[in-house]
């Protein structure tokens, strides 16, 4: 696992209290993962997410998961986990406003220890957010522990390729994306596993850089006055920005970071 020092969940919960969290939205609509609806309907088909279940969504974000998983899988109930406050705000905003607000609950809490009842969920999702969380072997845990025996736990995460990044490369891949560390497929397989599931599969998507570069190009030609608006007008944030986002695209393209997908069943 390549980490970064003197970056933690502070860092992130400032992230997506400003601007940046404002402009995440923009380049990935309400479900801020790689690959949209599409993905989601894959990871949900591949994991047997079916109608009537009840499922916790561990660093949950706006909820655009979880509206998803509602609408279009029939899913009974689902609760979302995240520690930014204003984003929980926003996503019971946007669950109110879709008339969701007696399927959908938010809680605001650290995903490692969320509060939940053990054994208390059909499923556990989550898509490309727990790169964010520090400390990966705790979550892992305690996404088992809330998940019931025979549950699954389903989620898609940025990791590390198998080419690997350089100490230099991970230094400035995890400086852009307010990473504490990155995992690879290996390692979270190996924590699922210890964890006392069954893993299913620990794989990559191949859709990462691909995506990455549709974002730059959205930023580029499509977005880029509302991108300027959200950032104050600054030329310079903004060209930074897609500067990191063209060195992501250069990662992912040379097999050093990508999607991965994971579907692990609880024993």
């Amino acid at each position: 696992m390549k980490s970064i020092t003197g970056v933690g969940v502070a860092d992130v919960v400032s992230v997506y209290s400003s601007a940046p969290g404002d402009l995440f939205q923009l380049m990935f609509g309400q479900q801020i993962h790689v690959g949209g609806m599409k993905a989601s309907i894959d990871l949900a088909d591949r994991a047997g997410i079916a109608p009537g279940m009840n499922g916790v969504d561990l660093c949950c974000c706006n909820g655009g998961d979880m509206r998803f998983l509602v609408r279009f899988r029939n899913v009974a109930s689902m609760v979302g986990v995240d520690v930014t406050e204003a984003i929980v705000e926003r996503g019971r905003r946007m669950t109110h406003e879709e008339g969701l607000d007696d399927k959908i609950r938010f809680i605001l809490a650290d995903a490692c220890k969320s509060g939940l009842p053990s054994a208390s969920a059909d499923f556990i999702w989550s898509e490309d957010a727990w790169c964010y969380v520090p400390d990966k072997p705790k979550l892992i845990a305690e996404a088992a522990r809330i998940v019931r025996p025979g549950g699954v736990i389903a989620f898609t995460d940025w990791v590390e390729g198998p080419a690997g990044l350089s100490d230099s490369e991970a230094q400035r891949f995890l400086g852009i994306m307010m990473f504490a560390n990155v995992e690879n497929i290996a390692g979270y397989a190996k924590l699922l596993s210890g964890s006392g599931c069954e893993v299913r599969a620990a794989e990559d998507t191949g859709q990462f850089a691909s995506h990455v570069d549709l974002y730059v190009n959205m930023l580029e030609m499509q977005l880029k006055y509302d991108a300027l608006r959200i950032l104050g007008f600054s030329t310079e944030l903004l060209d930074a920005l897609l500067d990191g986002f063209r060195f992501i695209g250069e990662m992912a393209r040379a097999g050093k970071v990508a999607q991965a997908r994971f579907i692990a069943r609880r024993k």
